[in-house]
């Protein structure tokens, strides 16, 4: 095996990626402290083709130079929202006829491994805080909640990480394997 270099990697260029079809998903950050957590979000964003990053309350927006250092140019590429309370970004996304999930450990949440969702019908999947997690008024008004199953003593995970596995698993449920 030999390593790709950039070139041979034949990534989109922005205005390309601007044009593509999008995954159908909506990725909302209720209340995100940390820029470098969201920068990498943008990234993570960009690499699966996500629809938007909706960013609330607290959450840092770009341009920022902190949230620049790991999103690495994806801000520019990936659509982004901000709203004043991660509320009205899922009443928004519900009038747009989005199912929303949040992602948290909840009673009778859907582990993430058993979730199937509908490939007709957009998502948008909310992250909380690094700290408290997604704020129980918005678990209240969510479709759902799904959980990432997790076996050591740990009770949470990284919130860039988080998104990394979430976003994947979806994609993956939702075929953007065969796009590529």
């Amino acid at each position: 095996m030999r390593k790709l270099s950039n070139a041979e990697l034949e990534r989109k260029s922005v205005d390309e990626f601007k044009k593509s079809d999008k995954t159908p998903l909506i990725i909302v950050l209720d209340n995100v402290r940390s820029l470098n957590n969201v920068g990498s979000v943008f990234r993570t964003a960009d690499a699966f083709l996500i629809e938007a990053v909706y960013l609330c309350g607290i959450t840092g927006c770009p341009p920022n130079t902190e949230i620049q250092k790991t999103a690495l140019g994806a801000t520019d590429s990936v659509v982004w929202k901000y709203f004043k309370t991660t509320l009205e970004a899922v009443e928004h996304c519900k009038a747009e006829r989005c199912k929303v999930y949040a992602i948290e450990q909840a009673e009778n949440a859907i582990m993430l491994n058993a979730f199937t969702p509908d490939a007709n019908i957009k998502l948008a999947i909310v992250f909380g805080n690094e700290v408290k997690g997604v704020e129980q008024q918005v678990i209240d008004v969510s479709d759902g909640v799904i959980e990432i199953p997790q076996l050591g003593t740990k009770h949470s995970l990284n919130i860039s990480v988080s998104v990394g596995i979430v976003v994947w698993d979806l994609a993956v449920k939702l075929g953007i394997g065969r796009r590529l």
